[in-house]
């Protein structure tokens, strides 16, 4: 059976204008036309479609979703067995920090005190391990990174922690200057060199990558805005000016 985009896009929920643009980049592309030149959508293509929108739910860039689709060892039941996988983690974290909220909340409106450790109850500092696993799993760096993460201990990720975060406020501290400035450029490369000493070997494509995230994904905006108002964007900036100018 074919579908039109007008069909797909009340079945799907997306905009007819979003299945064009999904076409235009070859995400999705429908495989049929109808004799006067009109979009004509089979069951695979529906499939596609399906898995781009778990995937973007999840939180995937879309460029990055075509690249995970258009592997030639892209197992299609996998992917749901690990988005399901994700998405059941997620369902369960949301429920610890709905029933944090509400502890909290009693013990506020009782004047009772709760114990520390129901605040924090639901915030899971490996809770992006799954997704970080389907995005850049079949990667070298990812695999480097998992053999040096295997060999850190507490005082390691304490150690790796204070060092990221020292490094973020430099650069938040310099927000009100030029992406270029000197300073700038020279708080970006010791960033750089932090995740090639501590993680991976990280290429300047992929640490360009790495500072569009900043801007592209919600939760990494959100880390950035909290040291500094508008840091997210000035981050990524100064980012794609680094890399430009260590290219030349």
């Amino acid at each position: 059976m074919a579908y039109t985009v007008k069909a797909v896009s009340d079945l799907a929920g997306v905009s007819i204008r979003t299945l064009h643009h999904y076409d235009a980049i070859g995400l999705v592309r429908p495989r049929e036309r109808s004799e006067a030149g009109y979009r004509l959508y089979g069951r695979s293509d529906l499939e596609r479609l399906q898995q781009v929108l778990f995937f973007k739910e999840l939180g995937f860039g879309l460029g990055e979703i075509k690249e995970i689709l258009d592997r030639p060892d892209f197992d299609r039941r996998q992917a749901l067995l690990d988005h399901r996988e994700l998405l059941t983690h997620r369902k369960d974290r949301i429920e610890r920090l709905i029933r944090a909220v509400d502890r909290t909340l009693e013990g506020m409106e009782e004047g009772n005190s709760v114990e520390e450790r129901v605040w924090f109850d639901g915030f899971d500092a490996a809770q992006y391990e799954e997704e970080a696993r389907q995005r850049w799993g079949h990667t070298a760096a990812y695999k480097e990174s998992r053999e040096r993460a295997a060999g850190y201990g507490q005082a390691d990720w304490e150690a790796i922690g204070a060092e990221q975060t020292a490094i973020l406020r430099e650069i938040a501290a310099l927000a009100d200057r030029k992406p270029g400035d000197p300073e700038v450029l020279a708080a970006v490369g010791r960033m750089h060199r932090f995740i090639n000493e501590r993680f991976y070997a990280c290429s300047l494509e992929m640490f360009r990558g790495l500072g569009d995230l900043a801007v592209s994904d919600s939760r990494f905006t959100e880390t950035y805005e909290k040291l500094r108002p508008g840091l997210a964007a000035f981050y990524a900036t100064a980012v794609a000016e680094y890399c430009g100018r260590s290219r030349a």
